[in-house]
């Protein structure tokens, strides 16, 4: 069955937004948890204007104690990746940003960046946390990221989300589900994130083998409009009918 690991995110830049511990980053994630999210994701970037490198800490300590995986995507930058070992997530996810980057919108270029990426997802591995590459969803090279080292690749899921119910989006849903095949095949994980939510994700899940669903943005915009318990039994019947 896929797992549903909440990004907070968006909590995180609400709470940064008044300089005080409020929303409670750990509280909400802590509350998703209860409401029977899988995990939590969270992606600090060098400016910590959303997620902070010591939330990292703080929501890892409480996965840990939930018995939970904790997904600390990001940049590998030598701070991010000191952080990230000391932590010790579950899982890092290595995202292609630049550092002032609005968002994630692109997958790596395995070949253009491998000595990088050799060298970061051995270092993971040394410390006993999976690794996953942040990846296209036409990108030839997906099974050369099991070359580097990788345990999964998350498909970037935008040009699916963007163009939901629109003609051309069953090609485009098709070109996933190939490309999961194709990591698949290569002996690759595949999870999926950007942009999914209550209304995209049903059709997305059709896709066999989906392991981890990482969404954040919606989750919050959906929790304003309907409430966090309704919003997290909304994802988990979804996640059930697909199972």
């Amino acid at each position: 069955m896929t797992l549903l690991s909440v990004n907070i995110n968006k909590v995180a830049l609400i709470r940064n937004s008044r300089g005080r511990n409020y929303p409670d980053v750990a509280a909400f994630a802590a509350r998703c948890l209860d409401l029977g999210a899988a995990g939590i994701t969270l992606h600090p970037r060098p400016d910590q204007r959303h997620a902070r490198y010591s939330d990292v800490e703080t929501l890892g300590a409480l996965c840990q104690a939930r018995g939970v995986e904790l997904n600390v995507e990001g940049y590998p930058t030598r701070e991010f990746m000191d952080v990230v070992i000391a932590a010790r997530p579950a899982q890092c996810t290595l995202v292609p940003d630049e550092p002032g980057q609005l968002t994630s919108d692109h997958g790596w270029d395995l070949r253009r960046h491998e000595k990088q990426l050799r060298e970061v997802i051995a270092e993971l591995s040394a410390h006993g946390i999976r690794s996953s590459l942040f990846v296209d969803y036409d990108n030839a090279d997906i099974p050369f990221a099991r070359e580097l080292g990788a345990d999964r690749v998350e498909l970037y899921t935008e040009p699916y989300a963007e163009t939901y119910g629109q003609p051309e989006n069953a090609a485009i849903w098709q070109g996933f589900a190939d490309a999961a095949k194709l990591a698949q095949d290569a002996g690759l994980g595949v999870n999926a994130g950007h942009d999914l939510n209550l209304e995209n994700l049903g059709r997305f899940l059709q896709i066999p083998g989906i392991l981890e669903v990482s969404i954040g943005h919606a989750i919050v915009v959906e929790c304003l409009e309907m409430g966090v318990q309704q919003v997290m039994q909304a994802y988990q019947n979804i996640i059930h009918q697909t199972a």
